[in-house]
């Protein structure tokens, strides 16, 4: 969520700043040009004012002419400003440099025609720092006795002002990486203030889904709303894990309330045996229904406990452990006619080691009931190709299942159609699953080609460590 949070708000500040930054780069490019300009237009005024008292009847033999003149060759040499004072008809009353004529065309014919109208030039076009050929025109006339006479025009180089405009350009860019940088720094812990109950929620969430139901998620940060969720979620959990008790309790109380019942129905079918003739099928019918009852019952009770007590983790030799399981068990495949095989190296996992035994039981008793005499099933020991867990796989050859059967194998009760005669009370696999969740592992099946199951018992290999939100997470 945070790989699309954060380039959103990042492209919304990024957008802001944008919208700023234009708009203020602007207002500093016409700022600086505004100053030139009235500086531009003071220096006109006064060139202005000279012009006002030079005779026109008498072209150069005007002291007050000779004396404009040299004013505008001072101000052309230390300014490089070129200046000159044109009457009506284009014609020059003095000019800096002494060849300048009046612009004939562009902008600087513009300024000087609005100059004979009796306006200065207030507003010339804007000047870029891109522009480098790009020069500044301002005309101002020269007025007597109420007409216009003459016009001042100055024509200005615009380097320094180009370079002045592109600095504060520079200044605004850096001022505006600047804002960006603290922004990125702000989106990310905005969205870690706000994502963090978020993680933790969904860490909490994993470990109540994996059978850790008295995780909860500690509403310490965050938005208001997000504790608002957390304070929930924890309630919803808190329920969830009362009626989980509640049916662990009543499964527990139920089958040591039956268990007593039962043994003393089955002692009265004993002693009701005795006094009917040897053989009676009847009789052994009710036998067997009656231990497959106790059987049921026992199961419930372990379920009941597998999924009330804690796993007690530590490190096992997997290999070993399996080793042992094949050997108890190899007693009774051989009765069978069963091949049982085992290849388990030395490898080491984190697991209940005696969870671990009592699924590897049940799924090497399930492999053997269904295994035809004559055939084989094997238990491999081996590291998943990612490396995180250890394997147990056991491999039978028996008649398999389908696939519609192989999304429900190991639920509680279920058993296929074709198997309903075989003894069990198809309470084994789901006591495996339970086990094996509780220490972090998982219980999988698939096909075994050409025919039969292969059950495939997981552990981590690695410690599981608290995380986060009361998660778990691998130790490297």
């Amino acid at each position: 969520m945070r790989t699309r949070l954060l380039p959103l708000l990042i492209i919304l500040m990024a957008g802001v700043l944008l919208a700023l930054g234009f708009p203020l780069a602007a207002s500093l490019a016409a700022s600086e040009q505004q100053r030139v300009v009235v500086d531009r237009l003071d220096d006109a005024a006064r060139f202005a004012a000279l012009a006002q008292f030079v005779s026109e009847s008498s072209p150069g033999t005007d002291e007050r002419q000779a004396t404009l003149g040299g004013e505008l060759a001072s101000y052309h040499d230390v300014y490089g400003i070129r200046a000159g004072i044109f009457y009506r008809d284009n014609r020059a009353m003095a000019a800096a440099p002494e060849d300048w004529v009046v612009p004939y065309e562009g902008e600087g014919r513009r300024a000087f025609g609005e100059a004979l109208l009796g306006r200065r030039s207030h507003n010339p076009p804007q000047v870029w720092p891109w522009q480098g050929q790009a020069r500044l025109t301002i005309a101002s006339p020269v007025v007597r006795d109420g007409d216009v006479v003459a016009v001042v025009v100055t024509d200005s180089p615009t380097g320094q002002l180009r370079s002045r405009i592109l600095r504060g350009w520079l200044l605004i860019f850096a001022g505006e990486a600047a804002a960006m940088l603290v922004a990125i720094g702000a989106a990310f812990r905005l969205t870690g203030w706000v994502l963090r109950p978020v993680r933790v929620l969904d860490s909490v969430t994993h470990d109540i889904a994996t059978g850790r139901m008295n995780s909860r998620v500690a509403a310490t940060g965050g938005p208001p709303e997000l504790r608002r969720l957390a304070l929930s979620f924890n309630e919803m959990a808190d329920n969830v894990e009362d009626a989980l008790e509640q049916q662990r309790a009543f499964v527990a109380d139920a089958s040591h309330q039956l268990r007593n019942p039962l043994a003393a129905l089955l002692l009265r079918i004993e002693l009701l045996a005795l006094e009917l003739p040897e053989g009676n099928e009847e009789i052994a019918s009710v036998r067997t229904e009656g231990k497959r009852l106790a059987q049921v019952l026992d199961d419930l009770l372990d379920l009941a406990l597998a999924e009330h007590v804690a796993a007690e983790l530590r490190l096992t030799d997997v290999g070993a452990l399996a080793a042992e399981r094949v050997a108890a068990w190899r007693p009774v495949a051989d009765d069978k006619g069963v091949r049982l095989t085992g290849e388990c190296g030395a490898l080491t996992g984190w697991a209940d080691p005696v969870a671990l035994s009592s699924a590897l039981d049940a799924v090497i008793d399930n492999a053997l009931k269904f295994t035809p005499a004559g055939e084989e099933v094997t238990v491999t020991v081996s590291v998943d190709p990612g490396g995180a867990n250890v394997s147990v796989v056991v491999a039978d050859q028996g008649p398999g299942l389908t696939e519609d059967e192989l999304v429900r194998v190991g639920d509680r009760f279920w058993r296929s159609g074709r198997h309903q005669n075989i003894k069990g009370s198809g309470l084994g696999l789901s006591i495996t699953r339970v086990l094996l969740t509780a220490g972090g592992g998982g219980l999988a099946f698939a096909p075994n080609e050409p025919h039969g199951l292969r059950v495939t018992v997981s552990v981590p290999r690695n410690a599981p460590v608290e995380r986060e939100g009361h998660g778990y997470s691998e130790r490297r």
